[in-house]
């Protein structure tokens, strides 16, 4: 279906929800939609309230957020018209899918690549415990060696340098670098492959795999990931760069390839309980850090924007997708050399409701891209997590990014990055629906 015939279907189904609404309910269909709205300003403040109090707080807020949406469609049931508010919602999300996939055509191609010839000396480094046992399970070791690769499988009983192995495998004439391991790993050797100026191999063997995925790179098999050695085209993505305290000369910093978070995420993740029980040391952390009753209070610049004491600070190597309600999904593509900025300021319940109800714009969410960011407190030093990493550094902290730094070599055929999906503008589906078919009925003439 054509882009001008999407849109056309997507004003055609939010025409159809809202006259679901009055022909059937009439008048009532304004009680209906104050009823939901109301469910749904109870349940983020029952959410808020449970996340910010400890004591019998907790319990009887997590109560409300449970009873709310219930007593909601129990009341709609009782009226008779909890299909009218089902079918209505249905072709809501049935516009607003149509929307944006007919925003979605034509979208911004994919990121450039190159043809490259087989690398003579590839060095990889695997770490056997990562994504549960991925190196063995799939034979990466094996089937690596098999295509002429030299590897190294890390002692998990010996902790390891891996960015100091890959400089000696430099140094001893290595032509290419890949890791098999999670995201905080493939980050250090990463810029020692952009230091050096060599390819970089990502095999998607970690727990998560947000790299690879972003590069479009196969996450249930990572073996698929070793035709990069034997039939690969080159990429040319962008690092971010973390420098803390006072700068010093010569010092690049340390590099993220995913994202550094500040704040309630890398706090929580800092404490010694949090290995052994991850849910109960959360919560007993939550209130304070949120309320700003502990923790430190930050202060951040981003360009223009200034945000003072968010709970949550996230910066990315470049922008996550504006399409996803919380922008956390994954990102278009890894060359626009811009940082993306996500922070969460919000102090009171309706806050909360607010951000739930209006997501990005929501006034406790800033969403904004920047080429630097520096990240200071009030105190001398702070928890970040460092694509995954959780570390101890001192303010302030710089993040910024080097456009192109590192060449990522990828499989000929895999399976791509999913076509971005933008945020609805209803604007630009009516233009899209009516001026096109204005066009083409031109061009049908001439």
């Amino acid at each position: 279906m054509s882009g001008r015939w999407t849109a056309r279907l997507a004003l055609a189904a939010a025409a159809a929800a809202v006259l679901v609404l009055l022909v059937t309910a009439g008048f009532a269909s304004i009680v209906l939609v104050a009823v939901g709205a109301a469910g749904l300003a109870l349940t983020a403040a029952g959410v808020w309230w449970t996340l910010t109090h400890a004591g019998w707080v907790r319990p009887a807020a997590g109560l409300l957020a449970v009873a709310a949406p219930v007593t909601v469609l129990v009341l709609y049931s009782l009226a008779g018209l909890l299909w009218v508010v089902l079918v209505s919602l249905a072709l809501w999300a049935l516009a607003v899918s149509a929307g944006r996939a007919a925003l979605a055509d034509g979208s911004a191609p994919g990121m450039p690549e190159r043809s490259v010839g087989r690398a003579a000396r590839p060095f990889l480094i695997m770490n056997p415990r990562s994504g549960g046992g991925k190196v063995g399970k799939f034979h990466l070791a094996e089937r690596a060696r098999a295509l002429g690769a030299e590897v190294v499988v890390l002692d998990p009983a010996h902790r390891q340098d891996v960015a100091e192995l890959a400089r000696r495998a430099v140094r001893d004439g290595a032509d290419l670098l890949g890791v098999a391991g999670g995201d905080g790993t493939q980050a250090l050797v990463a810029g020692v492959a952009a230091e050096h100026d060599v390819p970089f191999v990502v095999i998607s063997a970690g727990t998560r795999n947000h790299f690879a995925m972003d590069l479009g790179l196969d996450r249930q098999d990572p073996s698929t990931c070793l035709d990069a050695l034997t039939d690969g085209v080159e990429l040319r993505v962008d690092l971010g760069r973390l420098q803390a305290g006072k700068p010093v000369p010569g010092d690049e910093g340390r590099v993220f390839v995913n994202n550094a978070s500040f704040g309630v995420y890398a706090a929580v993740v800092q404490s010694p309980a949090y290995r052994d029980d991850k849910a109960r040391t959360t919560l007993e952390m939550l209130p304070g850090l949120l309320t700003h009753h502990s923790g430190a209070r930050l202060h951040v610049r981003a360009g223009p924007h200034t945000l003072h004491s968010p709970q949550a600070v996230l910066v990315s190597n470049n922008p996550y997708h504006r399409g996803d309600s919380a922008g956390l999904g994954r990102r278009d593509r890894l060359d626009s050399g811009e940082l993306g900025v996500l922070g969460i300021e919000v102090d009171s319940a309706a806050e909360a409701t607010d951000l739930l109800l209006r997501g990005k714009q929501g006034h406790g969410l800033t969403a904004a891209t920047a080429a630097e960011v520096v990240v200071d407190a009030d105190v001398p030093v702070i928890p970040v997590g460092v694509d995954g990493e959780a570390l101890l550094l001192p303010t302030p902290v710089r993040c910024r990014l080097v456009p192109g730094a590192l060449r990522v070599r990828v499989p000929r055929h895999r399976p791509g990055v999913p076509p971005a999906h933008p945020p609805v503008d209803w604007r630009g589906v009516r233009r899209l629906a009516l001026t096109m078919g204005r066009a083409a009925a031109g061009r049908d003439t001439a």
